[in-house]
């Protein structure tokens, strides 16, 4: 069994309480590794460490070329170890192995792309009525406290601190208890890519000893969260008290709509790959399968019959395309709710976990039909393979239901009618909707929700913005006084 410790101030170091907790390997409930149990003492290291290098100019001042080639290197480092840091994400979080591959590269691929932005990060001139120079020039906010979730542990790290050391912030991050271990392993290289001491801190722990200091924290001037809703809100209540920059992005319960004309082959596996990929554990899962009623007995019927061939099992063995959800509290849960569905609507496939497999934390992809839009698997985020499949009639009626949801990340619209389709998008309140698609992604393109899905926006040029300050700044071109008096 390995021990990690964390990273504060370009050192390896334990907690201040010298506790520990473990980390476990879902697919075997078997304790793989232990780390640092940190508390309000580490984050305040962390977090002066983090002020140090900002206030000091080692990051800041640092030129938009150099902390370029840095995040160039980091991104090769990660691409060199691609294989190793696949396999220990696939053990920590349960995550089919080639979809951890696919994580890993796009983790790589951030870090890139904002080394290309650290150069690329300008103001304006202003036209102002006075005989004067008024621009607007771009600054970084500060010291970034970040909060990741368990789901992708190093992607999610990636999404957070590439743009932030971009803009020239410093950052203390906090990964998720459950899956800590490869952004862990990936601070290894941070010294070697030639990042000075306390721009980047990384302390783990629990969420009420670890995440709430480091909101509240008076050296922090930002928080980035993605994660519950409830704890979204917690944060934006202590955040109040010092006036921090928030952002978050709070999950969803993402229709996933298919109209009577949508190609049918390929609507069968969008609906499966919407809701099942990762075992569920998405924030923009289509949880919510709107299928037209025209349709919809043969559409339930051909997805319940597919989901019943989708290999569950060992996230190492690559013939699996779901491995076991990543924790015991978050098996309970799911379990939960596939009881709560059985007596809401009709269980058309699965509902429990495999027989075959004894140990881990492993459930059945499971589908609901019949679903009505106010039962609680279709309003609730249950972030597990558990989808909900509602009847509509008409395109009006579709727009209806996919809207009525507090939620507001994603959706999807499947129809070879291009005029149907894009009025639904433009109707959908949603900050993402995929066309005869779901869930692809790219670090060029925004990444946010509306609603209780949070705010702000992750990666392109968007995701850099959110670590930047504007100062506009007057220049008197008058050789005279201004002749007040």
């Amino acid at each position: 069994m390995m021990r990690k410790r964390m990273y504060i101030h370009g050192e390896f170091t334990e907690s201040k309480s010298g506790c520990w907790f473990p980390v476990y390997d879902p697919s075997t409930e078997e304790v793989i590794a232990e780390v640092p149990d940190g508390n309000a003492e580490d984050i305040d290291k962390a977090a002066k460490a983090a002020r140090a290098a900002f206030d000091g100019g080692a990051w800041p001042q640092t030129s938009g070329q150099e902390r370029g080639r840095i995040l160039f290197r980091l991104a090769e480092r990660i691409r060199k170890d691609a294989p190793a840091l696949a396999e220990l994400e696939s053990r920590n979080g349960g995550k089919p192995i080639v979809e951890a591959e696919y994580d890993i590269a796009d983790a790589a691929n951030c870090f890139e792309y904002y080394g290309g932005w650290a150069t690329k990060i300008s103001g304006s001139v202003n036209p102002v009525p006075d005989n004067a120079l008024s621009l607007s020039i771009k600054e970084p906010v500060g010291v970034a406290g970040q909060i990741v979730p368990w789901n992708y542990p190093l992607l999610m790290a990636a999404w957070k601190l590439a743009p932030a050391l971009a803009a020239g912030c410093t950052c203390v991050l906090k990964p998720a208890e459950q899956t800590p271990l490869s952004i862990l392993e990936v601070a290894e290289y941070f010294n070697e890519a030639g990042f000075p001491p306390g721009v980047i801190n990384i302390v783990t722990g629990m969420g009420e000893s670890a995440g709430a200091p480091l909101v509240a924290h008076p050296d922090v001037d930002k928080i980035a969260f993605t994660g519950s809703n409830a704890v979204g809100k917690a944060i934006l209540k202590s955040a109040a008290d010092s006036i921090k920059r928030v952002t978050m992005e709070l999950g969803g319960k993402s229709p996933n709509i298919f109209f009577e004309d949508a190609d049918f082959e390929s609507a069968i596996d969008g609906a499966l790959f919407g809701v099942f990929i990762n075992q569920g554990e998405v924030c923009s899962a289509g949880s919510r399968l709107l299928v037209q009623k025209s349709i919809y007995s043969k559409f339930v019927e051909a997805m319940a019959a597919k989901a019943k061939t989708i290999n569950v099992g060992p996230p190492l063995d690559r013939a699996n395309k779901m491995g076991p959800l990543v924790s015991k509290e978050q098996y309970e849960r799911v379990r939960s709710y596939q009881e709560i569905g059985k007596g809401e609507a009709k269980l058309v496939s699965g509902g429990g976990r495999p027989v075959h497999l004894e140990r881990g934390y492993f459930v059945e992809p499971t589908i609901f039909a019949d679903v009505d839009n106010s039962a609680r698997i279709a309003r609730e985020e249950i972030f597990g393979p558990v989808a909900s499949v509602i009847p509509f009639e008409n395109e009006a009626d579709a727009i209806r239901i996919a809207n009525d949801t507090p939620f507001g990340l994603a959706a999807a619209v499947w129809s070879r009618d291009i005029y149907r389709a894009l009025r639904a998008v433009k109707a959908i309140r949603a900050g993402i909707v995929w066309v005869n698609h779901m869930q692809p992604t790219f670090v060029e393109a925004p990444w946010g929700g509306f609603k209780q899905s949070g705010y702000g926006r992750e990666l392109g040029p968007w995701g850099v913005e959110e670590y930047l300050e504007t100062k506009q700044v007057h220049i008197n071109l008058n050789e005279q006084p201004i002749g007040w008096y």
